[in-house]
């Protein structure tokens, strides 16, 4: 289990039993009343999700957040995701890779010209160590923001000696490094791109073994997603052979109207193993956030995209759980 309020053999806890209280006298609502049942929907997610804490999984697991598709929410989704991950106790790096720095801005990190950033990390080979800051506003998330300088890194990577493993180089010796200083491991690391497939983009993929691609549900959200899993498929060809897709989140989800529903199923069945249950809707909170220096989970905590990316977030982490008992399950096996 995710949440560890529960007791070891199963028995409920009194949290367990004050919860099922608590969600028990949330009203019912139909769709006859829309407004009431996404106020009752979200009333019964505080509840499950308040004081949530997460499964560690067994190694670090990283991901690159790619769609070459432009505004499906990348950057919005990396911030969102880690804040979401951090506050239920994890501990998660996020790697600003891209040149615009929007994910260091949502997180409220200094990235002027001149601050230590990725782009001092893949072509300076400046350790991670020395670049890495603290969000001030969520405790257990680290940092390494994106300036200026980065723009100019896909003309400088070209004439580089392995330029496409210097950013899986940097972050392995980071690792390294923190299991050596006896600092807490890292948990999750998270690196947002920019929506083309530069060098920039590569290296994400190539220091990553899981990527995530969050979706629009919109007409277009399928439109050079095949582009996208070929361009993963000769990466894992030539390049990193453990990576693979396996993260879908539905973003801008309007469940009144028939075109969202519709995406949302015809992605499901594609990908009926990588879509997470999760979706998260249109919010003007969510849209507001970054101008605050913050993310959503930070600026309104109670709000339905809060409340959608901390759900997203649990079932990540309860996927990684589940595949922690399947892989102790199989070395208790091989043992007897």
């Amino acid at each position: 289990m995710s949440d560890r309020t529960a007791s070891s053999n199963g028995t409920p806890t009194s949290e367990d039993k004050r919860r099922a209280a608590l969600l028990r006298s949330v009203p019912e609502a139909d769709d006859t009343t829309p407004l009431a049942a996404q106020l009752a929907e979200d009333a019964r997610r505080r509840i499950r999700l308040q004081g949530a804490r997460f499964a560690k999984p067994v190694s670090t697991r990283v991901f690159t957040i790619a769609n070459q598709k432009g505004g499906v929410g990348k950057t919005t989704t990396t911030v969102n995701v880690a804040a979401a991950l951090a506050q239920g106790g994890l501990n998660v790096l996020v790697i600003d890779n891209d040149p615009q720095g929007n994910a260091s801005t949502a997180l409220g990190i200094d990235h002027h010209a001149g601050v230590p950033s990725t782009y001092d990390v893949v072509i300076n080979g400046t350790p991670i160590q020395e670049v890495v800051q603290g969000c001030e506003a969520v405790a257990g998330l680290l940092v390494v923001p994106a300036t200026i300088d980065l723009s100019g890194a896909e003309i400088e990577l070209v004439s580089m000696v392995a330029r496409e493993n210097r950013l899986h180089n940097a972050l392995d010796a980071y690792l390294s490094w923190r299991a050596d200083q006896g600092l807490p491991r890292i948990d999750y690391v998270l690196i947002d791109c920019p929506p083309s497939l530069g060098l920039l983009t590569i290296n994400a993929f190539v220091a990553a073994r899981e990527v995530m691609i969050p979706i629009q549900c919109e007409y277009y959200a399928l439109e050079g997603l095949s582009q996208l899993l070929n361009n993963i498929e000769l990466i894992r060809g030539h390049l990193n052979p453990d990576l693979h897709v396996s993260t879908i989140l539905l973003t801008m989800f309007d469940r009144r109207t028939n075109l969202a529903r519709e995406v949302a199923d015809e992605v499901r069945e594609h990908f009926p193993d990588q879509t997470l249950a999760a979706t998260i809707p249109r919010s003007v909170r969510i849209s507001e956030a970054p101008s605050y220096g913050q993310t959503v989970l930070t600026y309104d905590a109670g709000s339905s995209g809060a409340l959608a990316y901390m759900e997203a977030a649990q079932e990540i982490a309860e996927r990684a759980d589940k595949l922690n008992d399947v892989t102790s399950a199989a070395a208790a096996e091989e043992e007897n």
